[in-house]
């Protein structure tokens, strides 16, 4: 393991003002993006979109790097050139999802264990040689008081996996981006979620300890600290900002160089927002950026439509996103900005 390469990587996908595109979209969660605006899931279709993301110009101004998919990772531009090769020639560390998807936990109904550890070090070398640099990891907790869910069981299963994923990313030269989501489905409150996340991030980082993680060479992406999507109170973007910055300050140890934040079924928005509240409390010991999909695509998706000839109308979107997000990594979003549409 070159812990130096590891930590240079690291602090290149947090880099100020930058943040990272989840395209990792599986070809079932990509069907559905297209599904919704009437395009058919196609491997060219894909593709194509793909490129449109990754060929604006200008986006790597915010965009540091970019979570490919298995399909995704071996394609590549109309000009043959691979988009490992294509990004990476933009100054953008290109990752790879590695995780084969969240199943139910034997035994706890309603809660789910992550798979994928069957293989990994050999598709990690696979991936490494295709250009991958990062890799990401999904844990999946779900929250219902009611069932007392979620079960210490769960949230123990899922770090023991995160870590072993962590380590074997290490060990092939590729930084971890483990990503231990609290989802915001339910009724459970802001003061629910806090009390979850801190659990979950307490025994998650106990158990990259315990394995041997080197932290500033991997990256922290959670959720943020925000009440269920069904819950009748609420949150104001600086009460979340507040509480998600509290909760890990508490759980989040100084040397991870950083965190960049999914989005969970926020709005675009919303999403932003809620970065640049947090960015606006001050100073932070690691860098709080995003790792953003549906947030930085849902306009991108609707300006395309699967016609050619709204790329450009697209990418503009894009850049756009790009931009508001880049300027939420210090605080200086304002919601006004939404308005103000990039020209070129």
């Amino acid at each position: 393991m070159n812990t130096s390469e590891l930590r240079s990587i690291a602090s290149a996908m947090v880099a100020p003002g930058k943040g990272i595109l989840a395209a990792d979209e599986s070809t079932s969660t990509i069907k559905k993006r297209f599904d919704a605006i009437k395009v058919e899931s196609s491997e060219e279709n894909r593709r194509f979109y793909r490129e449109l993301l990754f060929t604006a110009k200008g986006c790597e101004k915010h965009i540091s790097g970019v979570i490919l998919y298995d399909e995704t990772l071996r394609q590549s531009a109309g000009d043959g050139t691979t988009f490992p090769k294509l990004l990476a020639s933009k100054g953008i560390v290109p990752g790879i999802k590695v995780d084969t998807g969240a199943k139910d936990l034997p035994g706890f109904a309603g809660e789910k264990i992550t798979e994928g550890l069957d293989g990994l070090r050999e598709r990690l070398i696979e991936y490494h040689k295709l250009g991958a640099r990062f890799a990401k990891w999904r844990a999946v907790i779900d929250v219902d008081s009611v069932e007392s869910i979620p079960s210490d069981y769960c949230i123990a299963a899922n770090a023991a996996a995160l870590a072993r994923y962590a380590a074997l990313c290490q060990e092939q030269g590729i930084v971890p981006i483990v990503e231990p989501e609290v989802l915001m489905d339910g009724q459970h409150t802001l003061e629910t979620c806090y009390e979850v996340t801190c659990r979950t991030l307490e025994v998650v980082f106990a158990e990259l300890f315990r394995a041997r993680v080197d932290l500033p060479g991997m990256i922290l992406k959670p959720n943020m600290v925000i009440p269920g999507k069904k819950c009748l109170r609420q949150a104001t973007t600086e009460q979340i900002a507040a509480e998600t910055v509290r909760c890990f300050r508490h759980h989040v140890p100084a040397a991870v160089p950083g965190i960049v934040f999914l989005s969970g079924g926020q709005s675009e928005q919303e999403a932003t927002a809620n970065l640049s509240a947090m960015n606006a409390l001050g100073k932070h010991p690691w860098e709080l950026s995003f790792s953003y999909g549906r947030a930085l695509q849902q306009s991108v998706l609707d300006a395309w439509r699967g016609k050619k000839e709204n790329k450009e109308a697209a990418q503009r979107a894009y850049l756009h996103r790009c931009k508001l997000n880049g300027l939420a990594r210090t605080g200086a979003y304002k919601p006004v900005m939404e308005k103000e549409l990039v020209t070129a």
